[in-house]
């Protein structure tokens, strides 16, 4: 094995040469590579998926939430509606309810039962 420079570096990351002893044999240097950029990418990609993570709970949190505004826009709008028509009909029957007291008290007028009540009335 070659020796390299303890100085020399490649492109996927530094060398380093290591002296286990006897430097007269081909195996009494351990060659160790240290990749900066390997474990600072690792710890990039692993703050990447936390932040991506936490990237998708924030969005599915605000889906959700928007979600829940629509549905209680239109359950207002629905609640509206319906006092809408309550309000309408509320004035349709009390329409009603005139016409049929107007038309109860020109029966009474009419009737010589009803009339006869009056007079006994105005002679206590």
């Amino acid at each position: 094995m070659d020796r390299m420079d303890p100085h020399e570096e490649e492109a996927e990351g530094e060398m380093f040469n290591v002296s286990l002893g006897d430097e007269s044999t081909d195996f009494s240097t351990l060659q160790l590579e240290f990749s900066p950029l390997d474990s600072s990418s690792m710890m990039m990609n692993s703050d990447m998926d936390a932040l991506e993570v936490e990237n998708q709970v924030e969005l599915e949190e605000k889906t959700r939430l928007i979600n829940q505004v629509l549905e209680l826009q239109h359950t207002l709008e629905d609640l509206s509606a319906r006092v809408d028509a309550v309000k309408e009909e509320n004035l349709k029957l009390k329409s009603e309810n005139q016409v049929l007291g107007q038309y109860i008290e020109n029966l009474m007028s009419a009737s010589s039962v009803f009339q006869t009540t009056d007079t006994k009335s105005k002679r206590k």
